[in-house]
């Protein structure tokens, strides 16, 4: 049985030294690269064409969205599961909307990271149960999910983390490595998109919302 291959993409070793361990440890799986770097993910998909990339999001200084869509334009057969600490469904459907076939979080089990490799090389879909989850209790509790939080970048959906932690503006600033005025137009930004006045709004959006 040809086995599928994996190139790892994360920031940190390891994780990347872990996730090779446990893939390897399986027959069904042959880890061909890892990386933590965007270019050198890129130019190892165009010379070996994987079945699959496990893309962490939070790269840095080229985030995981647009990494995605650079390794699907040298590697077209390859196929991308984004990986993240985040279980907000906007990371998952924006993940997808680079691209991506698959997503799931760190919490994620090992049989659950396995299962999702196998769905996506298999050409489906799949959203790991922590953010499906997620998914189903805002619908239960809420109805229709909100669109508005769908229309925010993933530097404003940073932004609105730190807010939601208690931050002020300097503190994110500093957490981003962004000037005051920057944080100060992304939160301008939020309040317009999701159509709030201000910051206890949001609060209150996103408790009620459970984002």
């Amino acid at each position: 049985m040809k086995k599928i291959t994996l190139l790892l993409v994360d920031d940190h070793k390891l994780v990347r030294d872990s996730w090779t361990f446990i893939l390897n440890s399986d027959p069904r799986f042959e880890v061909i690269g890892g990386t933590s770097n965007v270019d050198e993910a890129v130019a190892i998909a165009k010379e070996k064409s994987p079945d699959i990339v496990l893309m962490d999001i939070n790269m840095t200084p080229v985030n995981g969205f647009d990494a995605t869509k650079l390794i699907l334009n040298s590697s077209p057969n390859t196929k991308v599961i984004g990986v993240s600490m985040h279980s907000l469904p906007a990371y998952a459907k924006k993940m997808i909307q680079s691209g991506a076939l698959g997503y799931v979080t760190k919490n994620s089990s090992k049989e659950e990271l396995m299962e999702a490799i196998v769905e996506v090389n298999n050409g489906h879909k799949y959203i790991c149960n922590e953010v499906k989850n997620i998914i189903t209790q805002q619908e239960f509790e809420q109805g229709d999910k909100p669109e508005g939080i769908s229309t925010l970048s993933r530097r404003e959906l940073d932004i609105i983390k730190f807010i939601k932690e208690g931050l002020n503006s300097r503190e994110i600033g500093a957490k981003l490595n962004i000037s005051l005025k920057t944080v100060e137009v992304h939160r301008y930004h939020i309040l317009k998109k999701l159509n709030l006045k201000n910051t206890a709004a949001l609060v209150n959006y996103l408790n009620v919302h459970g984002l």
